[in-house]
């Protein structure tokens, strides 16, 4: 009787435990599965090489490469003007001819005076030559009474000797004084030459050319009008034209004060033109070396060939101007790197797939890039976005993303 009650006592015992470990179970199971799916998602990207750059994008408005008001030097009436706004001119061509009458009188004297003094000179030579002729006579003459006086003493009186040796002496006297007007003579050509000269070079301002190839942009006056010499500041004289050269246009562009370490001469900048819808590639020619004092930009200019003049002064464009390039350097999304203040940092998913923490220091930065110059190598896996929702040490599933998924998702 004892032993049939313990055998059933432990046969309830067995059944509990069996009933128990059968509840047991399935939550044990359910615990496991809830623990598995509890590892997050991480989405990652590798740090890779690449090459970055930086650009600016400004407008610029295209300026003639030269262009200038033509004045008049000398004062006169306008007797021929000989072309009007959009007339396309080469070096030297005539624009304007003015009528100056005292001019021409006072080059009719100065040639005049160069002729009378080319004259003189043909005189005094002749005056020289004459002074010679009779040198050479009057001196032969006082050698053979000398030597005649020499062979026979007492043959030639001496008086005669004595008036026969001053005449030779009076002769090549002559002959300086001959010789000293022909020198006066030629300086005073010369004075007459340079009078002349002086005296056409006025004479020749008043006809009027083109300084160097272009379009004429304005006419400021007509046949018949006076214009001043523009030779003084206390006047202001009215210019006959403006001409601007087209056939290659200065692009100007202001770079804030920001990028102004950056500009360089050769740099490459695309021109975006607004009128024709064209873009071209172009450099960066020259630029001022110095900030405009209100608007705190310099001056930076592109040249831009315009044979066809397609393009007119004045008209706008868009630029981007490359400032930084960097080649083959670490590189990841911004999206990726956490800033705080100046310090920089990223979550690294390690091998374990295990979070970690790297402090970084950036380089050269875009929009969308940034390059890593210390602090990572390449092949690093970084957590791209949320880092806020991932600790240090937590375990992480890794899911690699691209950049343009990312651009996407923020989008």
């Amino acid at each position: 009787m004892g032993k049939r009650a313990s055998s059933t006592s432990r046969f309830l015992s067995i059944s509990v435990f069996s009933l128990c470990l059968a509840l047991v179970l399935p939550g044990c199971r359910r615990a496991q599965n809830v623990t598995a799916s509890a590892v997050p998602t991480a989405p990652i990207v590798t740090v890779k090489r690449s090459n970055l750059a930086t650009h600016l994008s400004v407008a610029g408005q295209f300026q003639p490469y030269q262009e200038v008001d033509l004045h008049a030097k000398v004062s006169g009436y306008i007797r021929q003007i000989r072309v009007d706004i959009g007339d396309r001119v080469r070096q030297g061509e005539v624009l304007a001819i003015l009528e100056v009458p005292e001019l021409d009188a006072q080059l009719q004297g100065a040639q005049a005076s160069v002729r009378h003094s080319r004259a003189e000179i043909l005189r005094q030579q002749e005056e020289v030559n004459r002074a010679e002729s009779m040198h050479a006579a009057l001196h032969a003459e006082y050698k053979r009474l000398a030597q005649a006086a020499a062979a026979r003493p007492g043959l030639i009186a001496e008086q005669e000797l004595d008036d026969a040796l001053a005449k030779d002496q009076e002769s090549e006297a002559q002959i300086a004084a001959a010789k000293s007007s022909l020198e006066a003579a030629k300086q005073q050509l010369d004075v007459a030459q340079a009078d002349s000269t002086r005296v056409k070079t006025l004479f020749d301002y008043s006809t009027i050319t083109a300084p160097f190839t272009g379009v004429i942009t304005m006419r400021y006056a007509d046949t018949g009008a006076l214009i001043q010499a523009g030779t003084s500041s206390a006047t202001q004289s009215m210019p006959v034209v403006r001409i601007a050269q087209s056939d290659v246009l200065r692009l100007r562009m202001p770079v804030p004060e920001s990028d102004v370490p950056f500009i360089q001469q050769g740099s490459e900048v695309q021109i975006h033109i607004d009128a024709t819808g064209k873009t071209v590639t172009g450099k960066i020619v020259r630029f001022t070396r110095a900030l405009d004092s209100s608007t705190r930009t310099m001056t930076t200019e592109v040249d831009i060939p315009n044979p066809d003049l397609t393009l007119s002064p004045g008209m706008y464009a868009e630029t981007t101007i490359q400032l930084q390039d960097r080649r083959n350097v670490l590189v990841l999304p911004t999206q990726a790197v956490v800033q705080s203040g100046n310090n920089a940092y990223v979550l690294v998913v390690n091998e374990q797939n295990q979070v970690e923490r790297r402090d970084i220091t950036l380089g050269l930065q875009t929009p969308n890039e940034m390059e890593i110059a210390s602090g990572l190598q390449e092949g690093d896996r970084v957590i791209a976005a949320g880092q806020a929702n991932y600790q240090v040490g937590e375990t992480v599933q890794p899911k690699v993303i691209t950049p343009m998924t990312m651009k996407e998702g923020s989008n």
